[in-house]
């Protein structure tokens, strides 16, 4: 479905990215998993045009997209939920969600966003307890389940999650993540998840990369990663025996 070749971005002089080359199958859970500032966020930008790739490819369904505008790729199936939620403090929960479907309302498919955002309350009930309430009011779990929400509205085919578990309880991260697995399972949605919580993300991703200063140092199995001893050490804190054994 999605094809990276030698990707090469930059921040003015900054070489963020250095021939980075990955590949998610419909269907996947993919992790990226690194250090801050490995580069991340940095390859989620570009995917979705924020940080155009200066060099290299991207495909998308058989299709380069490595020249397109954001809005574009959003029509093409591309929705990104960035690092820090960034919803629209002022605007209502249900404005946010509506405004995650602005392309669709050209094509005049205002019964569809309707059902959609019927989905949506059902996949995250407390939006719909707060949808009328100011989205700068809900605390960082329902702003991270309305910034998920709000890239659902578009209907994509990959979904990019930018640090969903970032600063949240843990309750809340095992729902965030069950709705992770839930979309993939009965939507067929692919996902690209970026994650500081390196174990909880490999738990759940069919197979992983790790990116070390703009590099692609490994990947492989998600289950193979979790065992590596390089990964263990760098990511994961401990050796897994101790882990598990807590």
């Amino acid at each position: 479905m999605l094809r990276l070749k030698n990707i090469n971005t930059y921040y003015g002089q900054v070489h963020a990215l250095r021939n980075v080359s990955l590949h998610l199958a419909k269907g996947e859970i993919v992790t990226l998993i690194g250090a801050n500032g490995a580069g991340k966020t940095s390859l989620l930008n570009t995917l979705s045009a924020i940080t155009p790739a200066r060099s290299g490819e991207i495909h998308f369904q058989g299709e380069g997209i490595g020249t397109l505008p954001p809005d574009r790729i959003v029509e093409l199936g591309i929705s990104h939920v960035p690092e820090g939620r960034q919803v629209f403090k002022p605007l209502s929960v249900e404005d946010n969600l509506e405004l995650g479907a602005y392309l669709r309302y050209r094509k005049k498919e205002k019964i569809a966003i309707r059902q959609d955002l019927e989905m949506i309350y059902e996949l995250f009930p407390r939006l719909r307890e707060r949808r009328k309430q100011m989205a700068g009011t809900l605390s960082g779990g329902e702003q991270q389940m309305l910034a998920i929400g709000r890239a659902l509205m578009a209907r994509p085919k990959l979904l990019l999650l930018d640090e969903p578990s970032m600063g949240l309880a843990p309750l809340v991260v095992q729902e965030i993540f069950r709705v992770i697995e839930n979309l993939r399972r009965e939507k067929g949605t692919t996902v690209l998840l970026v994650e500081q919580n390196a174990k909880a993300a490999l738990a759940l991703a069919d197979r992983g990369y790790v990116l070390e200063t703009g590099k692609m140092i490994l990947e492989g199995v998600a289950s193979e990663l979790l065992e590596n001893r390089e990964v263990q050490r760098a990511y994961l804190g401990k050796e897994k025996k101790e882990i598990w054994e807590r």
